[in-house]
């Protein structure tokens, strides 16, 4: 169920009338939540849901068990903790990773082994084959399940930490869990936010955040279907599907273009998914800050995916030294924790670099920034300048780590690197460098300025507008949302995440 079409907008407008209707009813109300959550998931697949109301229960029983046992067996209650982590990764590893690490790197060692032993060893390496590709290719991945598992995770380790107690009930847990606004691409809210809130529901509606949120929804709306779509069917799209046909101009357009559309993609979901829970009463934190304005990789890691960010800087990279260990290991823990965090965007090589590629990045600057800047850098000019070039540069370093993540595979990555460092001159496709791409390019960039404080800034001025401008501004955006929109709607690039 995507949200900008008409199946979720009816589904909506009866969770939204039955939500606050069931006010003088709060576990009824909570009973609706949870099935509406499961309706939602369920759309999908019915087993989705399942598996979803299975994981629910296993990690409220174990923060059950982990809190009643915070005086006494320390063993005990690692041992637990432990589990629960085998268990969740357990599940996400098998729905997502097993065909990788089969296809990917299982069976490119035992073929070489299997050679050198002789031919009744590759006789079972055959039989083996044929026998695990069947069950590998009936494995259907959940959508969303790397955000729920790493909620759950969150929760439990939390829990285990004495930060926060938890659910009253496990009908809260699971509408913790389950909660269909940021069920299937976040953000991934943690435990201590949003836990406390599914135990006591919202009680009334407050009109200057239903303004926030209906602002929220319909820039999420434009982003998505207006700019997203349109920048991924017309530019990146053709681009990286035949690399090789463009030029060097015409892929580095191409690269920039999916540079926008994977922000105003995610960040759509992001505002649809705030904006939706708000009109519900449940306040979500932001998850993007104008990424692209970032000074330096790690700059940009506060400003995307913040959610997803400070979870593997909380529960990875801390937990392995993090920045107050020596210069070894932390640069050991950025790495692996950037590795860890490109295999949870995706089962390949290719996530694999892209994450190998940002640890590496990370570890440089760490390294540059230990020297003190020269003393030519300390003026308001040359400051400003540094600034800016730093933004530029971070932006290519952000574009080229982008060629890994949409490549899909190696041979798609070669061929995009390649036509850019053989910079094959000319345009080879006049329609990729028409007037309209470059309003959408330029326009995806720049609604970043909406993002973070500076949305609840422009939405405070906007309140000072009269309702009726207000309601005409709304009309005009919605009609640009189906007038320039495609026909269809592409799903949202994390829901293969």
């Amino acid at each position: 169920m995507l949200f900008p079409t008409a199946v979720f907008a009816l589904f909506f407008f009866v969770v939204f009338f039955m939500h606050w209707g069931l006010v003088r009813f709060p576990r009824t109300r909570k009973w609706f939540l949870l099935c509406a959550s499961m309706v939602f998931y369920g759309y999908w697949s019915w087993k989705f849901a399942l598996l979803l109301l299975g994981s629910s229960m296993l990690n409220h029983a174990v923060a059950k068990l982990l809190a009643g046992q915070r005086d006494g067996c320390g063993r005990n209650r690692k041992t637990l903790l432990v589990l629960a982590i085998v268990i969740n990764l357990g599940l996400l590893g098998t729905f997502k990773y097993a065909g990788f690490f089969t296809d990917g790197v299982l069976l490119p060692i035992l073929r070489p082994v299997c050679g050198w032993l002789g031919e009744s060893a590759v006789a079972a390496l055959v039989s083996f084959q044929e026998s695990i590709y069947p069950m590998l290719s009936s494995i259907v991945l959940p959508v969303g399940i790397s955000f729920f598992t790493f909620q759950a995770l969150s929760y439990v380790i939390d829990v285990y930490r004495g930060l926060v107690n938890p659910a009253r009930s496990w009908l809260d847990f699971a509408n913790y869990l389950a909660f269909f606004p940021q069920l299937v691409a976040g953000p991934i809210v943690r435990a201590t936010v949003l836990v406390p809130q599914m135990e006591e529901l919202p009680s009334e509606k407050r009109h200057s955040e239903t303004g926030k949120a209906v602002f929220l929804i319909v820039c999420g709306l434009f982003k998505k279907t207006v700019l997203a779509n349109w920048i991924a069917t017309r530019l990146a799209d053709p681009v990286f599907a035949m690399p090789e046909t463009f030029s060097g101009p015409d892929i580095l357009l191409g690269v920039y273009g999916y540079a926008v559309q994977i922000y105003c993609d995610f960040s759509a979901y992001s505002d649809i998914a705030i904006g939706t829970a708000l009109l519900m009463g449940f306040e979500f934190p932001d998850n993007f800050n104008a990424p692209y304005f970032a000074t330096s990789l790690r700059d940009f890691w506060r400003r995307w995916h913040i959610s997803l960010s400070t979870w593997l800087r909380d529960y990875l990279y801390i937990p392995m030294g993090g920045s107050k260990s020596g210069p070894r290991r932390t640069a050991a823990a950025l790495l692996v924790t950037f590795l860890l965090g490109g295999l949870w965007h995706g089962a390949s090589w290719t996530f694999v670099l892209w994450g190998a590629f940002h640890g590496t990045v990370l570890i440089v600057e760490r390294f540059v920034t230990s020297f003190r800047n020269p003393a030519w850098m300390e003026g308001r000019n040359a400051a400003t300048l540094v600034r800016m070039s730093s933004i530029v540069l971070t932006f290519h370093l952000v574009c080229f780590s982008w060629i890994l993540f949409r490549g899909g595979d190696m041979e798609v990555v070669r061929g995009v690197l390649g036509g850019l460092f053989a910079w094959r001159s000319g345009v080879g496709d006049v329609t990729l460098w028409s007037a309209t791409s470059i309003i959408m390019v330029v326009a995806g960039f720049s609604s970043q300025f909406l993002d973070g404080g500076r949305m609840a800034a422009f939405h405070a001025r906007l309140c000072l507008v009269p309702a009726w401008v207000q309601g005409v501004a709304a009309a005009v955006v919605l009609t640009l949302i189906l007038g320039l929109g495609p026909k269809g709607v592409a799903p949202f690039i994390y829901f293969q995440f």
